[in-house]
């Protein structure tokens, strides 16, 4: 189905894995285009409910392919290039009402480091760094860059990363709160997996409205806020899994979430 990339689907969780481990698996427009494919049909998967994004190889993912980039015949249309190839990408990582855990096994560079910005959670080995390296040709953080790490981390030290280039390890990934956990690298698959599977036996509805409005909740004021909040409550509170987990704290057992 894919070419440029792995997608399988085990025990409710969606991996797709970059795979062009030669190249530290940065973008092509190809991989651009089938990493947004991959989040569709996992969000169209009912039996999807927890998505993980990762590297083969060394590398989580190097950024764009800038030997791509050089073959190109006609001058560059920067906004084109993004428009076309990455935003949907990016946007895409955003509609799914699922929850997205960035797998960063290794270097995550560009716009690497922007798609791992902008899935919900990141898990990292203890071999993985991140570089905001667009300032090291000259260019503008993309991709989402600009506004998922000013949020993530506050926008001084989102302002440092992005004016030096700096590369950061995963410990001090972790220690500015731009990583959610760091695993050893012998145990790091196995980690994600456990920690997926755990979200994806979890309310997957709730979960989608949750990011869905703390989403929306970074562009709006506390009473726009509050009403957003009742609205997807109100979804949330006729689910299934609403009924399941009262009826669970009632009964005293560990309660059985379907994803409905």
């Amino acid at each position: 189905m894919f070419e440029t990339i792995n997608y399988e689907v085990k025990r409710n969780v969606a991996v797709i894995q970059f795979n062009r481990p030669s190249t530290f698996n940065a973008f092509i427009e190809q991989m651009n285009r089938e990493i947004t494919e991959a989040f569709k049909s996992a969000g169209r998967d009912s039996n999807v409910r927890c998505v993980v994004i990762t590297g083969s190889g060394k590398a989580f993912c190097a950024g764009q392919d800038l030997g791509e980039v050089l073959d190109l015949k006609e001058e560059m249309d920067f906004s084109k290039f993004l428009r076309e190839r990455y935003n949907p990408m990016v946007l895409q990582i955003q509609k799914i009402e699922k929850p997205v855990i960035a797998a960063v096994n290794g270097v995550a560079a560009g716009a690497g480091m922007s798609l791992a910005l902008a899935c919900d959670l990141r898990l990292a080995s203890e071999k993985a760094s991140f570089v905001n390296a667009f300032v090291n040709i000259g260019l503008v953080p993309d991709s989402g860059g600009c506004y998922f790490l000013p949020r993530i981390v506050g926008l001084g030290k989102a302002m440092e990363l992005a004016f030096t280039g700096a590369r950061l390890s995963a410990k001090e990934a972790k220690e500015i709160g731009l990583v959610n956990h760091v695993f050893t690298e012998e145990n790091f698959l196995d980690e994600v997996m456990a920690y997926a599977e755990k979200l994806a036996s979890l309310p997957t509805k709730g979960i989608g409205l949750i990011k869905r409005t703390m989403y929306q909740g970074l562009n709006m004021n506390l009473e726009e806020t509050l009403e957003y909040e009742a609205f997807s409550q109100e979804i949330a509170g006729n689910t299934q899994d609403h009924r399941e987990g009262v009826q669970a704290f009632v009964e005293k057992r560990k309660p059985h979430f379907t994803g409905k």
